[in-house]
């Protein structure tokens, strides 16, 4: 994905409200049907992880959690929100 677009996306995702959250669960499989359905409706979706989700490892690796799970492009890691397009 180009610079341009990617920024435009950025942009983009600052007026999304988060649909789905992260709880402390963690990245189940229904998470993640939940995600590709919303992803497949809007294309840009924007995640919060909440602070009760147990993330030893990091924000970065739930966010690869979903990634690999719904095969979309991550946009922007920002503060506990993970947005992704596809």
């Amino acid at each position: 994905m180009d610079k341009e677009k990617l920024y435009k996306l950025r942009s983009e995702a600052t007026h999304v409200k988060p649909i789905v959250n992260v709880g402390k669960s963690g990245v189940t499989d229904q998470l993640i049907v939940e995600l590709r359905k919303h992803i497949k409706e809007r294309h840009l979706v924007k995640v919060k992880v909440l602070k009760s989700a147990s993330y030893e490892d990091g924000i970065d690796a739930i966010a690869e959690s979903l990634v690999e799970g719904t095969k979309a492009t991550l946009i922007d890691v920002r503060g506990t929100s993970v947005v992704l397009y596809r």
